[in-house]
């Protein structure tokens, strides 16, 4: 099960943080709020199971 470890409020901030973590080995999938999403808020996830090693490394990087 996939889950949500940070919302970006741009798409360019999902794509960093998306790059980041699968630079360190981690599954990502970034996914839009909505379908008419004009500002680009998304939401970054990743598999349940490693979603609080990828809070830490995202903490670590100043997230």
């Amino acid at each position: 099960m996939w889950t949500v470890v940070y919302m970006a409020n741009s798409k360019q901030d999902a794509e960093n943080i998306q790059k980041i973590l699968v630079d360190e080995g981690f599954l990502v999938k970034v996914k839009p709020i909505s379908k008419n999403n004009v500002e680009g808020t998304s939401e970054v996830l990743v598999p349940r199971s490693e979603v609080e090693e990828a809070h830490n490394i995202l903490m670590q990087r100043g997230f």
